[in-house]
C-alpha cells in the first residue's frame, strides 16, 4: 500500500519532551499511512545529561528518540535494540511498542509486529496513532472488517491532530474486500475532516471512475489537481477518466504529458499498450 506521509502536530508545552515523526510506507496516492508521535511528559528539563543516566524513565525516552531516529534512517535492526531498551527501562512506554510494531510490520513478522502493537494499546487504549496504525496492520494481513474499529477510534479521538488520515485508510481497506459503497462514506468523511486532502481526492475519484460514474471522477480529479502537483499516478487517472468520458484532447493531452515526465512509470507502461481496466 501506499501513501503520503504526514507529520503530526505535537503541542508547545514547557517540559514536553515529544519525538514525532511520520512513516509512510511509500510515497504515493494509492494507500494507507502510519505516523507515530512519541510524547512524554518531564517534570524538570530535557532528558539530556546527568539526569538522563540517573534516570530510567529518562533514559528510556533517550532510547526510544534514539530509536525513533534509526528507523527513519531505514536501520531497522538497531532501532528494534534502542526501542527494545526503552521497553525494558520504562516497561510502561505504549510509544515504544507501537515504534516496535511498525519496525517488524516492515520487516513483515508479523507476529512480533501484532504482539507490539497490542501491547501498546493495552497501556494506551485510546492513543489514536496507535489506533490507526494497528487498524493498518489488520488491513495489510487481510482483517480488513476487523481494522475498521481501530480506524474509527483514531478518527473519533478529538486529540487526533490527523483524523482525515484514519478516514482515507478506512476508505482503501474497504475497497480491497469491493465493498465501494462504505469505502465512500469514509472517503468523503475523510475530506469533510480535511478538505485539502489529496489522498481523499484521488481515492473518490478512483473509486467513481472504478464504479462506472466518470462524470463524478472527473469532479474530484479537478479538485485534485488544482492543489495536487502531477505525478504519474494523477496523470494516469485522468487520462483513464478522459478516455471513459471519449474526452479525446484531453487523452491525448495527458498521456502525452505522461509519456514525457515519467517514461518509465509502470503507468506509462500501462498507457503503452491501452491497459485501460486494470
Amino acid at each position: 500500500m501506499k501513501a503520503f506521509g504526514l507529520l503530526p502536530a505535537g503541542r508547545a508545552v514547557a517540559a514536553l519532551i515529544s519525538v514525532a515523526f511520520a512513516v509512510a510506507i511509500a510515497t504515493t496516492l494509492g494507500g494507507c499511512k502510519t505516523t507515530t508521535t512519541v510524547v512524554e511528559k518531564s517534570d524538570s528539563g530535557p532528558v539530556t545529561g546527568a539526569k538522563a543516566e540517573a534516570d530510567p524513565h529518562r533514559r528510556a525516552l533517550v532510547r526510544l528518540q534514539l530509536a525513533a531516529g534509526y528507523y527513519q534512517q531505514g536501520q531497522l535492526e538497531v532501532a528494534i535494540k534502542e526501542a527494545t531498551d526503552a521497553t525494558q527501562l520504562n516497561p510502561d512506554l505504549g510509544g515504544a511498542y507501537s515504534l516496535l510494531g511498525l519496525i517488524y510490520m516492515d520487516l513483515q513478522q508479523n507476529s512480533e509486529a501484532e504482539d507490539n502493537f497490542k501491547h501498546a494499546l493495552q497501556l494506551g487504549p485510546n492513543d489514536p496513532e496507535s489506533n490507526n496504525n494497528f487498524g493498518w496492520f489488520l488491513c495489510r494481513t487481510h482483517r480488513e472488517r476487523e481494522s475498521l474499529v481501530y480506524f474509527d477510534r483514531a478518527a473519533s479521538n478529538r486529540l487526533y491532530s490527523t483524523p482525515a488520515m484514519a478516514l482515507e485508510n478506512a476508505g482503501i481497506c474497504l475497497r480491497q474486500i469491493a465493498d465501494d459503497q462504505r469505502a465512500e462514506e469514509y472517503l468523503k468523511k475523510a475530506l469533510e475532516a480535511d478538505a485539502t486532502s489529496p489522498v481523499a481526492k484521488f481515492q473518490l475519484a478512483k473509486l467513481y471512475l472504478d464504479t462506472h460514474r466518470s462524470d463524478r471522477a472527473q469532479f474530484y480529479y479537478d479538485l485534485l489537481v488544482k492543489t495536487a502537483e502531477p505525478n504519474a499516478q494523477t496523470l494516469w487517472l485522468g487520462t483513464k477518466i478522459a478516455h471513459a468520458r471519449a474526452d479525446s484532447k484531453t487523452e491525448h493531452r495527458l498521456s502525452e504529458e505522461l509519456r514525457s515526465r515519467f517514461p518509465t512509470a509502470p503507468e506509462t507502461a500501462l498507457l503503452n499498450r491501452e491497459a485501460f481496466h486494470e
